[in-house]
Order: C-alpha cells, then sequence, then structure tokens
C-alpha cells in the first residue's frame, strides 16, 4: 500500500479541510439560486449536467492549479489535464447532480488526490448540510459538522441478521436479474443517497453500501476516506475499487465475504 510522508498528509489533508470551507462559501455565494439543466445524453438516456456543475469544478480546478500547478487533474466536466506528476486529482463537482436538480440535500462535492493512480485523500463535500467527510492519513478519518471534528470508525459489530443495507442498482440490473439476489432485495430497508451513503457507512450509520455503476469521480474520494475508517470496499467481483463500477462497502471481512458470495450471480 502506497503511503506519503506525514508531512505530506498533512499539507493535502489542510488543503482539502480548507477547500471544502471554500465550496461551501462558494455555493451560499454564487450558486444558490435558479441554474439551467442540460442532458448530456440528448435523448438515448438522462444524465444531467447544470451550470452550477460547470462553475463547480471551474472553481475547484482554479484551487488546484493555483496550490499545486505540476499536477494532473482529471474531471467529470471538462478535459484531463496531464502532466509528467505522480499526482492527480479527480473530481466530481456535483455528486448527485439529480438531487440537486429536485432541492434534494444530499448531492455533494467529491474531490480525491491520487498517487500513482491510487487514492490516498478525499474530501467529500455536502454544501447544504453544511458537513464534510475526509481523511488526514490513511489512518486517520473525520466528519466535520457546526465547527466539530469527530472520527470516523465503521460498525465493526454488523452481523448479517443485524445489517443496516443501502443499496441502488441505477437501472443497472433488470428485474430478472434482481430476483437472482432476493437475500439483498428484502434488506434494503434503508434509502442509497449517492455519496452520503458511503459517508455514512464510514460513520457507522449503515452497514452494507452496495451501488452500481459507479465511474471514477464517483467513489475515488470515497475509498480512502472508508478505508482510513476501517472498512472494506470493493467491486462486486472483490476487485480493487479504483477500477469503480459496482461497488460494495462492508465493516469486517466476514459479513464481506457473504454479500459478495450473494452478489455474485450478478456480479459484472
Amino acid at each position: 500500500m502506497i503511503k506519503l510522508k506525514s508531512s505530506e498528509y498533512k499539507k493535502y489533508s489542510k488543503f482539502l479541510n480548507n477547500l471544502a470551507n471554500k465550496l461551501t462559501r462558494f455555493y451560499f455565494l454564487k450558486l444558490n439560486k435558479p441554474f439551467k439543466v442540460s442532458n448530456k445524453l440528448k435523448g438515448t438516456g438522462y444524465d444531467p449536467v447544470t451550470n452550477a456543475d460547470i462553475a463547480f469544478e471551474k472553481f475547484i480546478r482554479k484551487e488546484i492549479s493555483n496550490k499545486f500547478p505540476t499536477h494532473q487533474i482529471i474531471g467529470e466536466e471538462f478535459k484531463n489535464k496531464k502532466t509528467k506528476s505522480d499526482f492527480s486529482w479527480v473530481i466530481d463537482p456535483i455528486d448527485g447532480t439529480r438531487s440537486f436538480v429536485i432541492g434534494n440535500p444530499t448531492w455533494s462535492n467529491l474531490i480525491s488526490l491520487n498517487f500513482k493512480g491510487i487514492p490516498i485523500l478525499g474530501l467529500a463535500n455536502f454544501p447544504i448540510l453544511k458537513k464534510y467527510y475526509f481523511n488526514e492519513t490513511d489512518k486517520f478519518a473525520f466528519v466535520c459538522e457546526n465547527g466539530k471534528k469527530k472520527r470516523l470508525k465503521v460498525n465493526k459489530k454488523a452481523t448479517f441478521k443485524n445489517m443496516k443495507l443501502s443499496a441502488a442498482f441505477h437501472g443497472s440490473l433488470s428485474l430478472n436479474q434482481q430476483k437472482k439476489i432476493p437475500q439483498i432485495l428484502k434488506r434494503m430497508q434503508f434509502p442509497c443517497a449517492d455519496a452520503l451513503s458511503y459517508s455514512h457507512f464510514a460513520e457507522g450509520k449503515l452497514d452494507i453500501v452496495i451501488q452500481c455503476g459507479n465511474k471514477i469521480w464517483d467513489i475515488h474520494a470515497l475509498i480512502p476516506i472508508i478505508r482510513a475508517a476501517e472498512g472494506i470496499v470493493t467491486t462486486w467481483k472483490n476487485e480493487d475499487p479504483k477500477k469503480a463500477g459496482n461497488i460494495i462497502c462492508a465493516p469486517n471481512k466476514k459479513l464481506h465475504k457473504r454479500i459478495v458470495k450473494i452478489l455474485k450471480p450478478v456480479a459484472k
């Protein structure tokens, strides 16, 4: 596992911590107003983007470039900035644009710092909720709310019998495929809300999160936060989650192994 020097962790986590506050201020000063919505798929489906997505990504890119001009940047809405640096930033300016469009407060700004392609630090900022999740090192992750900072820990005591499970298939599984995993369907008691569900998992409020169709900007920022909270995050095939796609989070090896086995008939 790749690790940074303690001084580097401190430098980059401080940047993300400050950026969270800047993003929330930016939203309420500039973007908390009527917005325009476009469909990126243009008749072949629905993938909304708003002028707020664009504005957020421009703002984030500028902040990163001003502080770390040699670093690479990968974002959802603009072309990649390629350099020779081993450091790259992966940006989802608004994760949960559908929620943003209808006024659901669960949308977030997701930003990951990767070293040689591996996510090492992440930020999940929720402007409307006025809280954010981030990790300071590979061992310490926190949620900040109302000026208070609380360490994140998954619920290690969760079992299959008492687990709190949140899942969403985002149209990736047909009804016939869903019928192959009845043990998951009957235990989907908790709503799935994009990055907030992963964040609640890291906080110990949820025990299992299952999602389909993640892009790298949907999950990279959350991987180091989850791992620093001692959670397990993989694909449904138990592969490296940096590949994105279908993702599962579990708080301990026993529960992770059982859920992966249940998902095997539909894993892809």
